[in-house]
């Protein structure tokens, strides 16, 4: 079973709906008031044969015009009656499935925000936006279409069958001669309709997970000429989304007519041997027409209950799912309290070990210090562990043994939200979403004001570029920042970097996607960023380093070198190795 996939199981798992129905708990006088609608409903539903049997033997059948006019205006009160409470049943149960999903989303949402990278790592993206649009948008319908109307139906079949046995007890049993087929057929399409539903709720989820994984990255199947394969790799899932899709409706187009001919059966014997019953003058005519009214809404409810308990199945499994991403450990433990005003910002790495997965160690007993306004510059081959330091630092990851300090203070004693406003990360693959340069910058935070972004721009040469576009701070980027060149990308993510002014900058490999020209334009933009702040660098190319006060070389997760540009090359070891192998690259 592939990873997410939940497997029907009971019919209703009462464990789960308890939680789902915790979440309605703040509109609990909503919900009271639909149960007595729910009720009202189930007690004027009957009500409607009767008057109508009253009204053929008491009125018509001795011509009484006078009682029928009064009967008559009864019936459309009723009728008025009803309608009214069915609005208001209707609307209240939308109303409540509403407000509960919008509750239950913010809260999934603010889970996932603060679940740790290492959850993203491996869970398909596409699978969380099934999870947080699709699921909990089928929870809806278990308020408006599941449990109220389940409650409802069988509580309408119980005050049917009372009147039903009050009026004629024989004329009950012939109704109901064909029910054990109608329930028999209800159970086999409810085991179906069970079973389709998780393969099309799981068929959804791949299709989610394959579209978003693809647009993302579709630069480069275009690159690598990719697309017949994977357009034959989306007919592959699609075509197994249509067939999940076709198993519900070929079921359901087998049930509904079956449904139908068992109606037909019980109506057809209760007018064979209720005709007989009112030429014997055992029974009055309106006894008959009551009858042939109660068994219609009789099957009614219980033709429909199977499609209502499909229903409360489709959010029993989407419950489970979206509980199941509740119940996910993966959150950092925030016990820290500590939130300095102002920090030095000296950093130490005191025998650090850490893995992804034990017990393959990805850092090595990595240990050294970076004093306040400091530059530490990390070298090494990809996978030597460098962009590791830089996430155990801001608490991306948790780290196995040792200790990460900032001035003297463990890092697991600070409030992460406080650590991570200290520390100013900015990237290689730079992110900007979908939105104007300004609230890109700001990330929407109100206490940084115009203003302060283009202080900071001007700090970085960034301002001159930024209202040279339509709209300036105001420019929409559009998604990933298409519209953009890396370079200004990168300056942007400077931008970003200086407003928050932290204490502590981490460049990762902020200048080797560009060109030489740019890479001189934002080199600039990097000293006047790094001035007066503890800096952790992390760059292929050695030329940007050569001034930094200290620089660690890696390799495999141990620190191999440590010195400064001029002693490295002297001892003739692993530095001195890189640098000639890329001064030989540029020559």
């Amino acid at each position: 079973m592939a990873e997410g996939e939940i497997k029907s199981g009971n019919l209703v798992d009462w464990k789960v709906l308890r939680r789902l129905f915790s979440f309605a708990k703040p509109y609990m006088g909503t919900f009271w008031m639909l149960v007595v609608l729910t009720v009202v409903m189930a007690v004027l539903a009957p009500l409607r044969p009767w008057l109508i049997q009253l009204t053929i033997d008491d009125n018509i059948a001795v011509g009484d015009f006078e009682g029928l006019q009064r009967m008559m205006l009864l019936l459309v009160g009723l009728l008025l009656l009803q309608s009214v409470v069915q609005y208001f049943h209707t609307y209240l149960s939308d109303w409540l499935g509403q407000f509960v999903i919008r509750d239950l989303r913010t809260t999934l949402y603010r889970h996932l925000l603060g679940l740790r990278l290492k959850f993203f790592d491996r869970t398909p993206i596409g699978r969380l936006v099934t999870r947080t649009v699709s699921d909990i948008e089928t929870l809806a319908s278990v308020f408006s279409e599941g449990v109220a109307a389940i409650v409802g139906d069988l509580l309408q079949l119980v005050f049917i069958m009372g009147f039903m046995l009050y009026t004629d007890w024989r004329l009950t049993l012939v109704c109901l001669s064909t029910l054990p087929l109608l329930i028999l057929s209800t159970w086999v399409f409810k085991e179906k309709i069970k079973v389709t539903f998780n393969d099309v709720r799981n068929a959804v989820a791949n299709l989610n997970s394959f579209v978003q994984e693809h647009l993302t990255g579709m630069s480069i199947v275009q690159i690598f000429g990719s697309e017949k394969r994977e357009y034959e790799k989306f007919k592959t899932i699609n075509k197994e989304h249509r067939r999940a899709n076709l198993r519900s409706v070929l079921y359901y187009s087998i049930y509904f007519p079956v449904a139908e001919v068992i109606q037909a059966m019980g109506i057809g014997l209760l007018v064979w041997y209720g005709a007989r019953q009112v030429i014997n003058a055992e029974i009055e005519p309106g006894v008959l027409v009551a009858f042939i009214l109660y068994i219609q809404m009789f099957f009614r409810p219980i033709r429909l209950i199977a499609d209502r308990f499909n229903t409360l199945q489709m959010g029993v499994v989407s419950s489970e799912r979206i509980m199941s991403l509740l119940d996910s450990r993966e959150h950092l433990a925030d016990t820290g309290i500590y939130m300095p005003e102002h920090l030095q910002g000296a950093v130490q790495f005191k025998g650090v070990w850490f893995a992804y997965e034990e017990p393959d160690w990805v850092l090595k007993d990595i240990s050294f210090e970076a004093k306040p306004g400091e530059t530490i510059a990390l070298v090494g081959a990809t996978g030597a562990g460098k962009s590791s330091i830089i996430n155990l630092l801001n608490r991306f990851y948790e780290y196995q043994q040792g200790e990460i300090c900032i001035d003297g203070r463990h890092i697991r004693d600070f409030d992460i939200a406080s650590l991570r406003r200290s520390i100013g990360v900015v990237l290689q693959d730079v992110f900007l979403f979908s939105d104007t340069i300004g609230n890109n910058i700001s990330l929407n935070n109100p206490d940084i004001s115009l203003e302060k972004m283009k202080q900071a721009a001007d700090l970085v040469g960034a301002r001159k570029f930024i209202e040279r576009l339509p709209g300036g701070f105001e420019y929409n980027v559009m998604e990933r920042g298409a519209t953009l060149s890396v370079g200004q990308r990168q300056l942007i993510s400077f931008v970003r970097a200086l407003v928050y002014d932290p204490r502590i900058i981490i460049l990762d490999e902020a200048t080797s996607s560009v060109d030489t020209e740019t890479e001189e334009m934002i080199q600039a933009a990097i000293e006047k960023l790094m001035k007066g702040r503890t800096s952790l660098v992390i760059a292929h190319r050695l030329s940007t380093i050569q001034k930094a006060d200290k620089i660690i070389v890696l390799d495999r997760g141990e620190i191999k070198e440590e010195g400064t540009h001029e002693e490295l090359l002297a001892k003739g070891g692993w530095y001195a190795n890189l640098y000639r192998m890329q001064y030989k690259e540029v020559v």
